[in-house]
């Protein structure tokens, strides 16, 4: 019941309150591998195995420490984790200035969703940037470290943030990353092997949310997931094309190098309005997370 409890009253925070503003624990996780990768780094994936498991092991042994404290625990665990209103709220934000025509602005708030080349994308671009992490993000943001929490409370809560905050710190392919960030790259895919499918699911039962059909969201995961890099963004951006009618992937520009993604969905190209669907489509899927995390978390307590 209190693991139930901490999971429902730290999405509400969330909801209400946001993102700590000064001093986010994710941010001082941030500075603090930098500092050990000073001392672990090696182009080798032995060092990289390293780095993952005392970056990783800190954060779980905190985790245990904590979650004693019961609801309040729990509650100020995921309230730390989440991030479904900032992902939500800059959606909305890059919407606005899209539509009026605030290219700059669009360009300087692209970082603070993913990691693409801004100075490179046009406005159609940037909604299709923008709507692609938003679909990757509701899984990795919301209902991975919800599904977590359920499963193991706050070591799973925080235990899976440090997982998906070093694959985006080193998981790269570029001449530093490509071995040393291999560990974190695939420990991050494990992780989130059945949390991008439960988002898939949720994206497809929702689809009517956004004015699309549930047949055409699996049908789209069918057939063109499995044609993506990621075994996980695969399944939840291809659910959401096919939720929203539209076709994503193609030719996309990182600050590391060009990868040439493949096509999911077979509708027109994104624009702002399905920038704004995306979002509500993203909120729908991380209340009805929260709710089924929650009912996880009590039967478990049942059993």
């Amino acid at each position: 019941m209190s693991r139930a409890a901490g999971l429902v009253l730290g999405f509400a925070l969330d909801r209400v309150f946001g993102d700590p503003r000064r001093w986010h624990p994710v941010a001082g996780f941030g500075t603090a591998a930098q500092a050990l990768e000073r001392r672990t780094y090696a182009d080798g994936r032995a060092a990289g195995v390293v780095h993952e498991i005392v970056a990783v092991g800190s954060v779980l042994g905190i985790g245990l420490l904590l979650r004693r404290g019961g609801v309040a625990a729990t509650a100020s665990a995921t309230w730390t984790v989440l991030g479904g209103h900032s992902l939500a709220g800059t959606g909305h934000e890059m919407a606005d200035r899209l539509e009026s025509g605030d290219l700059a602005g669009a360009r300087a708030l692209l970082p603070s969703l993913c990691g693409r080349d801004p100075e490179v994308l046009d406005a159609d671009g940037l909604a299709r940037a923008a709507l692609e992490s938003i679909a990757e993000n509701t899984s990795d943001a919301t209902v991975a470290p919800l599904l977590w929490g359920a499963v193991a409370g706050v070591p799973g809560l925080l235990g899976y943030r440090a997982i998906n905050t070093l694959d985006a710190m080193i998981g790269y392919r570029d001449a530093r990353y490509h071995r040393f960030g291999w560990a974190a790259a695939r420990t991050d895919d494990v992780a989130n092997l059945l949390p991008a499918r439960v988002t898939g699911l949720l994206t497809a039962a929702l689809a009517p949310v956004a004015g699309g059909r549930r047949a055409d969201s699996l049908a789209a995961w069918r057939r063109d997931a499995a044609r993506h890099p990621s075994p996980n963004a695969g399944v939840v951006e291809a659910s959401m094309a096919g939720a929203l009618g539209i076709r994503l992937g193609g030719l996309t520009r990182y600050r590391h190098g060009v990868e040439s993604r493949p096509i999911l969905g077979d509708g027109p190209a994104p624009t702002v309005p399905d920038l704004r669907r995306a979002v509500r489509m993203s909120e729908a899927v991380q209340a009805a997370a929260v709710l089924l995390a929650a009912g996880w978390a009590l039967a478990a307590g049942r059993r």
